[in-house]
This record gives structure tokens, sequence and C-alpha cells, in this order.
């Protein structure tokens, strides 16, 4: 029976036979290792991947499709909305299955095909559980990618450069048009591959999260208006320029000011 993309589910296929090659590539999966898929819909990913894999994890919303899918051998399907797994506790899992055969492996590979709509909250969600993971590999609309490796001063530069520039090493490596998905979207995509750095910075998540969005809160205006009335109310004295945009500082003023203001020091140096 044929399935019907689902709006509510921000749905779109892919299907191009070349492109599919290409992010098979771009992740270079390897037998043993701990892969989980985001969003497989109709297995355009799945299948090649877990022929170079032997075994693979996917998560899955939809009943309909993780119903097809549990057909599959050697496929582990989680019908769950994504922003709902505990990706820990998933390593955890997977490295106990591992061991009761092969050697465990170290952290998971975690890949997908996003579903848009949502693309933003589940690299949030994620964030945490970078310590877990090994790499990413994510189809995104190319606006979202440009936004995530953006620099300073640049129009794409905003809360999500600075949250995952703080955490993971990132890059786009592959530009998908929408010939490539059935239906094809009204926008243009692309594959970014996301590193999480060895030794991050250590700040407060919580807290250095809100610092961002306040910061990014109202861009047209400097800083002094939003960020200096944050930093003001909680008795910051120390030394931040907040007479520029919030695009003009770069990650690591951010980072730096978020270990003074929120009471974390500096990581010492290896």
């Amino acid at each position: 029976m044929k399935h019907i993309p689902r709006k509510r589910f921000g749905q779109h296929f892919l299907s191009d036979e070349a492109v599919i090659d290409a992010i098979v590539r771009a992740i270079a999966p390897c037998p043993g290792q701990a892969v989980v898929e985001i969003g497989p819909g109709l297995a355009a990913l799945t299948q090649p991947l877990l022929q170079r894999l032997g075994r693979l994890t996917v998560i899955e919303l939809d009943r309909d499709l993780a119903a097809r899918l549990r057909g599959q051998p050697h496929l582990h399907v989680i019908e769950s909305d994504v922003l709902k797994v505990d990706f820990a506790q998933l390593a955890r899992d997977l490295a106990a299955q591992a061991l009761a055969e092969t050697p465990a492996p170290a952290k998971l590979r975690v890949c997908g095909n996003l579903p848009y709509n949502i693309s933003t909250p589940i690299l949030f969600h994620l964030l945490p559980f970078a310590p877990v993971i090994e790499d990413q590999h994510f189809m995104l609309q190319k606006e979202v990618v440009d936004r995530m490796v953006a620099a300073p001063a640049t129009a794409s530069y905003g809360r999500l450069s600075v949250m995952l520039q703080w955490r993971y090493e990132m890059e786009s490596v592959l530009h998908v048009p929408p010939e490539a998905f059935s239906p094809p979207p009204k926008v243009e995509s692309a594959v970014v591959r996301m590193l999480p750095l060895p030794a991050p910075a250590d700040v407060p998540l919580a807290g250095f999260s809100e610092l961002v969005q306040v910061a990014f809160s109202q861009r047209r205006k400097l800083l002094r208006h939003t960020l200096g009335r944050w930093l003001q109310a909680r008795g910051f004295a120390g030394a931040f320029d907040v007479q520029r945009r919030a695009e003009e500082v770069p990650v690591h003023e951010y980072i730096a000011l978020a270990q003074q203001a929120l009471g974390r020091a500096p990581a010492a140096s290896p």
C-alpha cells in the first residue's frame, strides 16, 4: 500500500539515488558501529546503511511507517517522537546489546533527513547528549544549515550559530535540490556534518541558552537594551561591550561572558 506523505509530520521522502549514495558516502558507516537514524520514512537511507552496518536503530513517529520498518531483519525500530528519546540511555542500551556479541561501540553516530518543521528543536534536544555522540549527519533546510555554520557579522549568524558552534565543529557537506524529494519541498536542502568538540568550554547549558536567547531577542538594537539589562539585573560587574549588536559578538566572547556571569571558570589547558 502506497504511503501518502503527511504534512503534520513534515514528510518529504528522499528519492534521488545519486543524492542517497552521496549522503551514505559522507556518513561512511562501518560494520559494528552504533548508528541511529532519525525519521527513516520510506527507508531510502535505511537500506544502504543497513547493508553496510549489518544492524541499525531507527526512530520513527509515524506508526504506519514504523510498522513497515519492523518487518526488516536486523532493524531496531523505536516508535517515538525523537524529542522524547533519551539518547544517553539509548547509547547504554546499544552498548550493552553489542557487548553480548562484539566489543561495545564507543559512541552513537546519529543521522537522518530531519522533518523541517521541527529541525531546530531536534538540534537543541540533541545538544545535552553530545558527550555520547561521535558525529551527526543531517539533511536540513539549507537556510538552517547556513545559520548553523554562519560567521559573526553576517545575516545568518544568530542564536543557533552560537549555541551549536559552542559544542560542535560543523561543515555543510552537500547541497540537495528540491527535485531530489517526493513530494519536492519548496526550499533548498543541505547535509551538515556535526562533530562534538572533545573539550568544549564549561558553561551551564540552561544559563548559556538563556543568555544567548536574550542577546538575539532584538537583533536590530544594541545589546545594552537587551543583554545589558539582563546582566545588570544579575549584578554582573565584569567588562563586556554592550555597544554592539548581537551578531557582532563572536562565539568565544559569548562563552567567556557566560563563564563570568554564570559562575563557571574557564577549563584548564590540557
